[in-house]
C-alpha cells in the first residue's frame, strides 16, 4: 500500500500510539478538534449555500475544499516540523478519529440495563447513538437499533479509518474522519441540503466504498460465512445507504439474526428492508455483536502491524 512506503518509519509506534490512546482514553472528552470543525462548517455553508442545483453542488464542493485542504496542510506542516517524531501526531491523528472505545462504551450502556429489563433507562442509551424514535421500543426495538449501530458505526468509525491509516497514514485518517463529518452535517436529501451536500456525500461513499467491503466480508469470515454473504447479495442492494448495507446486512447473516425492518423517524414510521436471516435480535445479541466487532478490530489491527513490518522488512532488505 501507499501508506506502508510513505511511512515505512513510523506506521507501526503510530498506530500503537493510536490505538492504545483510543483504548486507554477514548474518545478525546474536552476540547475535540471536530467540534470547532464543525462550528466552521456551520458558517461556511451558511455563507456559500445556494439552493439551484448548479449552484448550489459547485458551493457544496467548493466548501468541503476549502475545509479539508488547510487541515491538511498544516498536519503536513505540523509533520515536517517533528521530522522523526512524526509517528506522534500520526497517531494522535488515529485516536482522534477512532472510535473503539467509545463504540464499546455507549453499547454496555444499552446492553446493562436491557439485560436488567431496565427498558426506559435503555431507550434513554439508544437514543444517543441512533436517529430514530427511541421513545416506546421494547427489547426487541432496542436491540435491534443496538446492533445495527454497532455493526454500521464498527464498518465507519473504526474499519475505514484503519484502512485510510494503512493506505496515507494521519493524511488519510483525517480526510476520511473530516469528510465523514461533513457527510453527516449536509449529506441530507432535505430541501436546504439536496444540491449543498450532494458532493459530500458522494466524496463519502466513495471513501467508504473499499473498507465498508471488507469490513463485511471480516463479518462474514467471523461467523457464518455462506448466509452472510447471501445476504449481502442479495439484500444489501436495497438498503438506502451502498456502504451500510452490506456491512449490516453480513453482519446479521453472520450473527444469525434479523435487522432492519420498520422503524420511528420524526414522527414518521419507514418501512425498511430486512437485513440478515434468522430469529428476531434480543439483549443477548448486543454482546454478540461486540464480540464481533472487537475480534474483527483485534484481526485488523494485527495485520496493519505485520503489514507494516513486513514493508519495514523490505525496504531495509
Amino acid at each position: 500500500m501507499i501508506g506502508f512506503l510513505f511511512h515505512s518509519n513510523v506506521f507501526l509506534p503510530a498506530v500503537l500510539f493510536g490505538v492504545l490512546l483510543d483504548c486507554g482514553l477514548g474518545e478525546p472528552k474536552r476540547c475535540h478538534p471536530l467540534v470547532g470543525f464543525g462550528m466552521l462548517a456551520n458558517r461556511i455553508e451558511r455563507l456559500l449555500n445556494r439552493f439551484d442545483a448548479i449552484k448550489g453542488r459547485m458551493a457544496g464542493m467548493m466548501a468541503w475544499l476549502i475545509l479539508l485542504l488547510p487541515v491538511l496542510l498544516v498536519f503536513h506542516v505540523i509533520g515536517q516540523l517533528l521530522g522523526p517524531w512524526r509517528w506522534l501526531v500520526d497517531g494522535i491523528a488515529l485516536w482522534s478519529a477512532l472510535g473503539a472505545r467509545s463504540l464499546h462504551d455507549h453499547l454496555n450502556a444499552i446492553r446493562k440495563p436491557l439485560e436488567c429489563d431496565s427498558l426506559d433507562a435503555a431507550r434513554v442509551a439508544v437514543s444517543r447513538i441512533v436517529s430514530r424514535d427511541c421513545t416506546n421500543l421494547d427489547q426487541t426495538g432496542i436491540a435491534n437499533a443496538a446492533i445495527e449501530s454497532a455493526l454500521e458505526n464498527g464498518g465507519d468509525a473504526i474499519f475505514s479509518t484503519l484502512f485510510w491509516f494503512a493506505v496515507a497514514g494521519g493524511y488519510g485518517v483525517i480526510l476520511h474522519r473530516l469528510a465523514n463529518t461533513l457527510d453527516a452535517m449536509w449529506g441530507y436529501r432535505t430541501e436546504r441540503w439536496r444540491y449543498f451536500g450532494w458532493f459530500a456525500a458522494r466524496m463519502d461513499d466513495a471513501l467508504n466504498y473499499i473498507p465498508a467491503r471488507l469490513t463485511a466480508l471480516t463479518y462474514g469470515m467471523l461467523g457464518a460465512f455462506p448466509i452472510a454473504m447471501r445476504c449481502w447479495f442479495s439484500q444489501a442492494p436495497a438498503w438506502s445507504s451502498p456502504n451500510a448495507g452490506p456491512v449490516m446486512a453480513a453482519g446479521a447473516g453472520s450473527l444469525g439474526i434479523v435487522l432492519g425492518g420498520p422503524a420511528r423517524y420524526d414522527g414518521q414510521i419507514e418501512q425498511r428492508p430486512i437485513l440478515g436471516e434468522g430469529r428476531l435480535p434480543k439483549s443477548s445479541d448486543i454482546g454478540r455483536a461486540m464480540r464481533l466487532v472487537g475480534l474483527a478490530y483485534s484481526i485488523w489491527v494485527f495485520l496493519l502491524m505485520l503489514l507494516s513490518g513486513a514493508n519495514r522488512y523490505w525496504m531495509i532488505a
